[in-house]
């Protein structure tokens, strides 16, 4: 089967198998980002955000490939889907600056260099309970959500449709939910408090992007208008 090709992949292709593999690197290279800035491997609570976040991403792509090869090798394609809204991928690339690098760097930068913030052991018992929280959410929206590609497309080649089970029936777009999770975690298990200034950054870019996408699905999606009737928050049931 040919990577252009729109039956339902059955086993991955070229691109679901280098987007499973890079996500395989993916906490390494946030460690080496981390370490290399630290100028020190010796912190433990960083070394313990790394093998979590390993864990995390790893584990639930691999999980979602398992399960549903046919997304990961779209999600794999999303570089060279043409019909891209053009804000989207501007926007997934600076949530992935600064959530997977930036974020990292600074608090390596607070962790081995500047001792900048000091959070107890409360904070990475917390940070590991977000990461969690947030993986089975992000997991648990694209096991139901075939649609779940990477970036935001009306997917008329794999007849799109609304998707209402599983956790979208709380919210609207529980992906971003699990993703501004792990932003959240990521700084908190390693002990640095100011890195999680670049990891609200990152949310930040999440909301934008939350809001633009459900406006054009609103627009474009038939069904998702009445979807919204149904389930009135985006991602905070009760406030937005």
């Amino acid at each position: 089967m040919s990577e252009t090709d729109t039956r339902p992949d059955r086993r991955l292709q070229r691109s679901g198998i280098v987007l499973l593999v890079g996500s395989f690197f993916g906490a390494p290279i946030e460690g080496l980002l981390l370490f290399a800035s630290a100028g020190t491997i010796d912190l433990p609570r960083a070394w313990l955000f790394v093998a979590v976040s390993f864990v995390a991403i790893f584990g639930q792509i691999a999980l979602v490939a398992a399960r549903n090869p046919e997304l990961v090798n779209h999600r794999g394609r999303w570089k060279t889907k043409k019909d891209t809204k053009p804000w989207d991928k501007p926007l997934v690339s600076i949530y992935g600056l600064l959530a997977f690098y930036v974020t990292p760097i600074v608090m390596g930068l607070d962790l081995g260099r500047y001792y900048w913030t000091a959070p107890g052991p409360w904070s990475t018992a917390l940070g590991i309970a977000l990461f969690a929280l947030g993986t089975v959410i992000l997991t648990w929206a694209m096991l139901v959500n075939t649609h779940f590609e990477t970036t935001v497309r009306i997917q008329r080649d794999r007849s799109h449709q609304v998707v209402t089970k599983g956790p979208y029936r709380i919210v609207r777009h529980p992906g971003y939910v699990g993703a501004a999770l792990w932003a959240l975690a990521g700084p908190l298990t390693g002990g640095s408090l100011v890195a999680l200034v670049p990891a609200t950054l990152a949310i930040a870019v999440l909301v934008v992007r939350t809001s633009l996408e459900d406006q054009t699905l609103q627009h474009e999606l038939p069904g998702y208008a009445d979807y919204t009737q149904q389930v009135r928050h985006r991602l905070l049931p009760g406030l937005w």
